[in-house]
C-alpha cells in the first residue's frame, strides 16, 4: 500500500514537473494535456484521474511556484543583520523570484488571467503577503515601525508595490540594472515606515 502511494506521488510530481514547463514554455493556451500525458508516458485519462482540468493542473503548478518563491523570500530574507534588511531582502528576493523565465509567465501573464484575480491574490496573500505581514508585525512588536501605522494598509502597499515593480521588471531588457534601481526605491520607500 505505501509502495502504491510512493508511485502515485511520483506520477504526480512528474506530471506537476512536466506541466511546469510547457505552462511556461508554450503559456496555458499553447499547452495541451495529451502532449503532457504523452510525455509522461500516461494516458489523457491517467492525467484527468489526478487533475480533473487544465486549469486545475495549472492552478496547482500556480501554487507551488508561489510556495518556492515564500520559500526563496525566508532564504534570502534570513541574510540580514537586521530587521531592516530582513525586510529589503525578502522584498527584493521576491522581485527576483517573479522575473525569472520559469516563473515569470506563470505568476504574471497567465496566473491572473486563468484563475482571475481574486484567486491570483488569495494564493499571493498566503504565500508572499502573509511572510511581509509576519514581518511587518514582529518589526511592530519590537518598536522598529513608525508607531500607529495600520499594518493591514502597509501589507496592501508594500505587496501591491513590488507587484508593479515585478510587471515593470519584466519588461525591462537591462535586468541587473533595473534590480538595483529597484533596491533603491524599495530602500527609500522602506524608510518612510522606519521609527
Amino acid at each position: 500500500m505505501r509502495r502504491d502511494k510512493e508511485a502515485v506521488n511520483q506520477t504526480i510530481q512528474q506530471l506537476l514537473r512536466i506541466a511546469q514547463h510547457h505552462f511556461t514554455e508554450y503559456g496555458y493556451t499553447g499547452t495541451a494535456l495529451e502532449a503532457i500525458a504523452h510525455e509522461a508516458n500516461l494516458t489523457r485519462g491517467a492525467l484527468y484521474h489526478h487533475f480533473r482540468s487544465k486549469k486545475e493542473l495549472f492552478q496547482v503548478v500556480f501554487e507551488a511556484i508561489h510556495q518556492e518563491v515564500a520559500e526563496r523570500i525566508l532564504t534570502e530574507s534570513a541574510h540580514g543583520r537586521d530587521e531592516w534588511e530582513q525586510l529589503k531582502l525578502g522584498c527584493l528576493a521576491f522581485l527576483t523570484a517573479a522575473v525569472e523565465a520559469q516563473n515569470k509567465r506563470m505568476m504574471l501573464i497567465d496566473g491572473p488571467s486563468v484563475l482571475g484575480w481574486e484567486a491570483w491574490r488569495l494564493t499571493d496573500e498566503s504565500n508572499s503577503m502573509r511572510l511581509l505581514r509576519e514581518q511587518l508585525l514582529l518589526m511592530e512588536q519590537t518598536g522598529s515601525l513608525k508607531p500607529q501605522l495600520p499594518i493591514d494598509a502597509m501589507v496592501h502597499m508594500i505587496s501591491g508595490g513590488l507587484n508593479e515593480l515585478a510587471l515593470w521588471l519584466a519588461l525591462q531588457h537591462n535586468l541587473e540594472e533595473s534590480l538595483k534601481q529597484c533596491e533603491r526605491v524599495i530602500a527609500t520607500c522602506l524608510e518612510a515606515i522606519k521609527k
